[in-house]
């Protein structure tokens, strides 16, 4: 009996130690629907119970043994891209908040809605037929370098310690935060068939995609919101050649696509924030 014990208990506690023992940034792809969060406690858990962590819970991060960060809120009716930091490689996160990342976004011209996206309610309807591919890209010229945004309200930014679309759904009158320089390093319309357009985007930290595009139906004297939103690259993870998908959230996989550190680039933990 005693050596059946031992032959079972030695694997799980090998494979727990080599999870642990995992330091670096990777890539995982973020389906439409759960938050960044979500995505980030679905991948811890199923690391742990492949390492035989028996009813492991990825929410309780004093028991937790796994340290494990993303860098950078992927908005939960957004998918693409999101890059996790392990071990010592959360404290790299901040180069990705920092870093340049790329989307491609569907828009929707005509409709504008209370969160800017298609998750949220209609609140103003406008005429969109004036609207021409050259007008569309005339406007873009004003949104390209370094510009100033304000961010949405229905944003993962806080006040007094909250989140400010945490605050909103509570019913919490919530003022807009002032404008804040943010760069656009390239802008282009990738297709155009109203009320639809297609924009390809490289942008800086902290920028909003959802502010962007209602800025822009404003520019043409039109409104509009976000339909569909992909983040295509972080830093030096993209889509197609890195994001594992949840079939690949393996030990195995991960230690196939982990990018190891070292100590001379390790950079203090950022707060978690939106991009």
């Amino acid at each position: 009996m005693a050596g059946n014990l031992g032959s079972t208990v030695a694997p799980v506690s090998s494979s727990l130690s080599r999870l642990q023992a995992l330091n670096g940034l990777f890539a995982v792809y973020k389906k439409q629907g759960p938050t960044s969060a979500d995505v980030l406690n679905a991948l811890k858990e199923a690391l742990l119970k492949e390492a035989g962590v028996q009813n492991p819970n990825p929410r309780k991060r004093r028991k937790q043994s796994l340290k494990m960060g993303h860098g950078g809120t992927l908005d939960s009716a957004a998918s693409g891209v999101l890059v996790v930091g392990v071990g010592n490689g959360t404290k790299m996160l901040s180069t990705m908040l920092t870093g340049s990342k790329k989307y491609v976004a569907v828009g929707e011209l005509g409709k504008a809605t209370d969160t800017l996206d298609a998750t949220g309610s209609v609140i103003l309807e406008k005429d969109f037929e004036h609207i021409t591919r050259p007008d569309v890209e005339a406007k873009l010229k004003a949104f390209t370098g370094d510009i100033m945004q304000v961010p949405p309200l229905y944003s993962a930014l806080k006040k007094d310690g909250q989140r400010l679309s945490v605050l909103l759904k509570k019913g919490h009158k919530v003022e807009a935060k002032p404008a804040r320089p943010v760069t656009v390093y390239n802008l282009t319309l990738l297709e155009f068939k109203p009320p639809l357009f297609t924009l390809d985007i490289e942008c800086g930290g902290g920028f909003y995609v959802r502010s962007l595009v209602d800025d822009l139906g404003k520019a043409l004297s039109s409104c509009a919101h976000v339909k569909e939103l992909t983040r295509t690259k972080q830093g030096q993870f993209t889509l197609q050649e890195h994001a594992l998908h949840e079939e690949q959230w393996t030990l195995e996989h991960i230690l196939q696509s982990l990018q190891c550190c070292s100590e001379g680039e390790l950079e203090p933990e950022p707060p978690e924030a939106e991009t």
